[in-house]
């Protein structure tokens, strides 16, 4: 089911949200116009490679203009596709604003990046020796959708289900959307510990365990900074 939009209204803007889904797109145009030999290069420099990042952990230079630590961040704002980049935002527009209501302007971006290096990291450990780019902003939204299902199970999901030429809708609880999103998550996060896969990012494709570590993550940092007291609006910093 891909979701449409949620019935939890906020009374504030929330800037740090669009703020980031446009740095997010102005990230991809820029990856867009580059030839491929640049964008591999550009994305090998500004993504997470787990090897890289071991290595620099164990003070061992990599050799690149970029910190190695510093590409946790850097990270959360690159895409591999259209695609990639759409379903991405399209979560974080729907479930970032009342999270930023919430924490507020500047707890709310501390969280977002901060869930993002932990998802991260949660990757990396479990794949400490591999090659291949690690990049988006995947790890982030999770923990915002952690934070979310704790913090508002029962507000409902507006959905769609693609079947065929058939789009029909259906209304459910978040805590049954994003639970079993994470559910997923961790069960191919798992499925693809020792083995030979194509599920997973050694494979090139998904990085679950950024997905599962940021929701866990997500879930336990927004109560530490404030998820459930009663902000107002006109104390949104």
């Amino acid at each position: 089911m891909v979701p449409i939009r949620d019935n939890n209204p906020i009374s504030i803007t929330p800037y740090v949200t669009y703020g980031l889904i446009a740095v997010n797109i102005l990230a991809f145009l820029y990856e867009s116009s580059l030839p491929p030999q640049s964008l591999d290069g550009f994305l090998h420099l500004f993504a997470v490679v787990p090897r890289e990042l071991s290595s620099s952990f164990g003070g061992i230079a990599v050799n690149q203009p970029v910190p190695e630590w510093l590409t946790l961040i850097t990270s959360q704002f690159l895409h591999g596709g259209l695609l990639h980049l759409g379903g991405n935002m399209l979560f974080l527009w729907i479930f970032g604003n009342n999270i930023e209501e919430k924490l507020g302007y500047v707890k709310y971006l501390i969280f977002y990046l901060g869930c993002g290096v932990l998802a991260s990291l949660t990757q990396w450990y479990f794949s400490q020796g591999s090659a291949i780019p690690s990049l988006g902003a995947s790890g982030a939204i999770a923990g915002v959708m952690g934070a979310y299902i704790i913090r508002f199970p029962k507000a409902e999901v507006l959905g769609v289900v693609p079947l065929g030429i058939f789009f029909p809708t259906f209304r459910v609880p978040a805590y049954f959307f994003l639970g079993f999103w994470f559910v997923q998550q961790a069960f191919y996060g798992f499925s693809s510990l020792g083995m030979p896969t194509n599920i997973g990012m050694e494979s090139g494709g998904i990085a679950y365990w950024a997905h599962a570590g940021g929701f866990a993550f997500g879930a336990i940092l927004g109560p530490l900074l404030g998820l459930f007291s009663d902000k107002t609006p006109d104390k949104a910093w």
